[in-house]
């Protein structure tokens, strides 16, 4: 019950953050995408089935409150909760570069999809400005606050585990 109280409060404090200050310091218009990191990194450090729970609800709040069509982002930040999910084995707590490629890719997969619905179907064919634009710069910016967040994520999620540990032994006995 803590666990799923604090992931609420932490894509709450994310999704405000992401919505309101970052866009307020954004660079052309451009913010980091803090949903991105927070699906990807729990799903790595938890697993496929709580990456996709919690992917499901931030692509909702995207969806609901940023959205155009209800239920894409949901569906996408799922799928990325789940992939990233499935390199929970090959998880090292203290290796960064991993968790850094795999957000990287997801936000870069998430944004080729949105231009792909978003843009592409609506005939907008100026992929190249759409890259150079949006895609490279809001890439650079979630790779830059990664190096922050991951860590705060991964130290959050070390203690939940401790918690849970001490907890499970208490009851045993």
């Amino acid at each position: 019950m803590l666990r799923k109280v604090i992931l609420f409060i932490i894509i709450s404090i994310c999704f405000v953050l992401q919505t309101t200050t970052f866009q307020a310091i954004s660079f052309a218009g451009i913010g980091p995408n803090l949903l991105i990191i927070v699906v990807s990194a729990f799903g790595l450090m938890r697993g496929r089935k709580e990456g996709m729970y919690i992917g499901f609800i931030c692509g909702l709040l995207i969806d609901i409150f940023c959205g155009f069509y209800l239920g894409i982002y949901a569906l996408l930040y799922m799928y990325v909760g789940y992939i990233n999910g499935m390199f929970r084995k090959r998880f090292y707590p203290d290796d960064i570069r991993q968790p850094m490629v795999l957000i990287a890719t997801s936000d870069l997969a998430v944004n080729l999809v949105i231009y792909i619905i978003l843009f592409l179907t609506r005939s907008r064919f100026d992929f190249g400005y759409y890259l150079m634009h949006v895609i490279i710069p809001e890439l650079v910016y979630t790779m830059v606050i990664t190096i922050f967040l991951y860590y705060l994520l991964l130290k959050i999620n070390q203690k939940l585990e401790a918690y849970e540990k001490r907890r499970a032994i208490k009851f045993d006995l």
